[in-house]
């Protein structure tokens, strides 16, 4: 039978953990803003370029760095752990 109030069983990976609450509507808050911050700089007629450097070890010895103002390129080649900021991203 299934348990409707606690006590269930676990479905998180290992070093998982659930948020609730105020604790989740802040943590997805901080995701969106932390994203906002990230690319505003590069909207607009003056927006500016970012440059992208891979990570040592990624691409191999012939790493470039990349030049952009796409957002959605920058967001995409960089590592988020917020779900929140996740979701911005794969939307993007």
């Amino acid at each position: 039978m299934h348990r409707i109030f606690g006590g269930g069983p676990t479905i998180y990976k290992e070093g998982g953990s659930e948020e609730r609450g105020e604790n989740a509507r802040l943590q997805a808050f901080i995701g969106a803003i932390a994203i906002g911050d990230l690319v505003k700089s590069t909207l607009g007629p003056k927006g500016m370029d970012k440059i992208l450097q891979p990570m040592p070890g990624q691409g191999g010895s012939r790493a470039n760095a990349t030049v952009t103002n796409d957002g959605a390129t920058i967001l995409k080649s960089i590592w988020i752990d917020n779900p929140a900021a996740k979701i911005l991203v794969d939307i993007s």
